[in-house]
């Protein structure tokens, strides 16, 4: 009977703790979830304030499907009407998916870029979140210039020794494209040669862009 009884105190012991830990993790999520949600908000918004031109109001927040892959956009405006579009768009590149907000003018000239995720090799690849490496997209002309790395014939310096990376960047920006043409039916070029294969140059090797 003794035995019987302890298994009971047993059972009855790690239902109550069960149940504890379940009221103090929903305690916990009640009280972060909206400061984590307001910092997400304000992280995204800095990073379109970054990539648009100046406007007026609130960016209004969609989503669309493009080559049955999801993206979620931002338009803005001033008083004459559209001032430009933030698009979210990613790639894989050699650490894993490479998340890229870019911002257009409504000609579908790139105003310019912000890095949103990556998870590139530090010293290398981490080096897409640079101004060195960034701001030759600003003011980028897709129309005009090959958005692809000069080792792939196009208008992109790659980071040295990081091909990789350089070309996920290039097909985020490509995909980004993609979205504006479907978003305002219009016909921006888009090169659909880049491509990160790991096999053309593994990042953190010597062979640096020439």
């Amino acid at each position: 009977m003794a035995i019987q009884s302890s298994f009971k105190n047993m059972v009855l012991c790690l239902f109550v703790i069960c149940i504890v830990c379940s009221t103090l993790l929903a305690v916990v999520y009640a009280v972060t979830a909206a400061p984590i949600q307001a910092a997400a908000e304000a992280n995204t918004n800095a990073a379109i304030a970054q990539v648009v031109p100046s406007f007026d109001g609130v960016p209004v927040s969609e989503t669309i499907s493009v080559d049955g892959t999801e993206y979620q956009y931002y338009t803005v405006s001033d008083k004459s009407g559209v001032a430009g579009y933030a698009i979210i768009s990613s790639a894989s590149g050699f650490g894993g998916a490479v998340q890229v907000m870019v911002g257009f003018y409504p000609d579908g000239k790139i105003y310019n870029t912000a890095v949103l995720a990556q998870a590139e090799t530090p010293g290398l690849g981490a080096k897409c979140t640079e101004p060195a490496f960034r701001d030759q997209f600003r003011d980028f002309d897709p129309a005009v210039k090959k958005l692809s790395v000069t080792k792939d014939g196009g208008d992109v310096n790659a980071i040295t020794a990081s091909t990789i990376t350089s070309r996920a960047f290039c097909d985020a920006l490509n995909g980004a494209v993609r979205v504006f043409n479907e978003i305002t039916g219009g016909s921006v070029s888009v090169d659909s040669a880049s491509g990160a294969s790991v096999s053309d140059d593994a990042e953190g090797n010597t062979g640096n862009e020439k």
